[in-house]
């Protein structure tokens, strides 16, 4: 008889989402994590980098206050400080994933590593854990690529960075996605003397070209320097500095700094679990699902970051929902849909993108149209200080939103009303029609949408029609 109706492998947010509601619905759970609970979500991505964010956000604006009217201001800092309030801020969240709050629920909680036996067993610790049904939610880590003299040198990674007890004075980032992005401004701000190599045309090269030129030109005037077209040949320590040798454009050249970060990207944790006993298949090392989020194994299913499908904590938590109702009711499947996928670059100003791109978008489709806002005609914008930035809508011809792109100050937030929009077949007009609250950065949403209305009745032969009815009704 199996111990359990459905055991869990990794204890981030997919794997947390599946444990509780499926002890909810009354299975018998067990949830299995090698290291502590929550995930690198919580311990060395999303939390801890966008309080570091804020904290640098906070530093930026005290050497701003002459901008707001203000007396200059004497401003220091101790980075250990800063990096003591990451810790308290994952601690106070670290809560929600207690062990024992999990364990007074009903599910039971193993630490340790472990490796499948068959399709129904899983050894942990040189114990055998029997399951009706398994959920594999490990992850992922970062990557790096291989690079000449990069074993003999000490470099930083996304979660070796959040450890640094202090503050480099120079660095390279290896990576304009958006963790090299985050960690850049992160430093730059602080004071660091801050470099990106990047090895595509632009910066965020999955992002649309103009927006995200737009933020190049936003990142330059913070003194970070970005270096496109570029690939590492090697790097090297001398003295206290690390060289790093580049190739761009047929030309060789040179960068020297303190530090030298990967940030290029990430890869599924699927070593030693021992997946082909267990009879799932990987596809470029991420365990192959289908839409309901099953492996080849008939009862086993998989969701988050392993899958390598939309690397990104919420859809890890979308994903867990599917998995719950398709393991555990069967007689009512649901199917992923990723038409609709948002995310966001915490950067500052944010950069919040749900849909296609432009050039996604012209590929596709056989006309479309695009209307821009830019963030510094926004009143709001201007009673805060913080004028840079553009929202891009992408649409068909009859207004039916295709993507949508909100460079701004809280761009995360405003590019909601988007997603809303997209998820439920509305229009631009739609949202064009809505009443938007003034001043606010949403009205950034309106003002966009409003350019649609006015091609539609200014120009063509609409105009013409209109002044002759006007002057006909008086």
């Amino acid at each position: 008889m199996a111990d359990f109706d459905l055991t869990i492998i990794g204890g981030g947010v997919g794997g947390l989402n599946v444990a509780s509601g499926a002890v909810q619905l009354g299975a018998r759970v067990a949830l299995i994590e090698k290291n502590k609970l929550g995930g690198d979500c919580l311990y060395s991505g999303c939390v801890p980098t966008k309080t570091l964010l804020r904290s640098a956000k906070i530093a930026w604006l005290m050497r701003r206050t002459k901008e707001y009217g203000l007396d200059e201001m004497p401003f220091s800092f101790d980075f250990k400080n800063v990096m003591n309030h990451k810790r308290d801020v994952i601690t106070k969240i670290s809560t929600h994933d207690d062990p024992k709050r999990f364990e007074n629920m009903g599910i039971k909680v193993f630490f340790g590593n472990g490796r499948f036996i068959d399709p129904h067993t899983f050894e942990l610790n040189s114990h055998r854990i029997i399951s009706r049904k398994f959920v594999i939610a490990t992850g992922s880590r970062a990557i790096a690529i291989p690079i000449k003299g990069l074993e003999e040198i000490k470099y930083l990674t996304n979660e070796s960075a959040l450890e640094l007890d202090y503050l480099p004075g120079s660095i390279i980032i290896l990576g304009a996605g958006p963790i090299g992005l985050e960690f850049a401004q992160i430093f730059a701000r602080f004071g660091t003397k801050v470099t990106i190599v990047e090895k595509m045309g632009h910066i965020l090269p999955h992002e649309d070209k103009e927006v995200a030129d737009t933020l190049t030109s936003i990142l330059r005037e913070e003194g970070i320097e970005i270096h496109t077209h570029c690939d590492v040949d090697s790097v090297k320590q001398e003295g206290n500095q690390k060289l790093v040798a580049v190739r761009s454009n047929g030309q060789e050249r040179i960068f020297c700094a303190n530090d030298f970060m990967i940030a290029i990207g990430r890869t599924p944790n699927t070593d030693g679990l021992n997946l082909e006993a267990a009879g799932v298949k990987t596809e470029k090392k991420a365990i192959a699902v289908n839409k309901y989020m099953r492996t080849t194994a008939k009862n086993i299913w998989a969701c988050g970051d392993v899958t390598g499908q939309y690397l990104f904590t919420h859809t890890a938590e979308y994903q867990a929902g599917l998995v719950i109702q398709n393991a555990l009711i069967p007689l009512v499947k649901r199917k992923a849909d990723y038409r609709v996928v948002p995310w966001v670059t915490f950067t500052d100003p944010e950069l919040g993108r749900v849909g296609l791109t432009e050039d996604e978008a012209r590929k596709k489709y056989h006309q479309i149209k695009v209307y821009t806002y830019d963030i510094k005609d926004l009143d709001k914008a201007i009673i805060e200080g913080e004028e840079k930035g553009i929202v891009k809508i992408v649409c068909t011809s009859r207004g039916m939103l295709l993507g949508a792109h909100a460079l701004a100050p809280q761009g995360g937030e405003i590019v909601h009303e988007f997603i809303l929009a997209m998820k439920n077949n509305l229009r631009v007009r739609n949202i064009a029609d809505a009443i938007h609250v003034y001043p606010t950065f949403a009205l950034a949403v309106k003002r966009t949408t409003d350019k649609y209305y006015a091609e539609k009745l200014f120009s063509g032969w609409v105009p013409k029609v209109t002044r002759k009815l006007i002057r006909w009704f008086g």
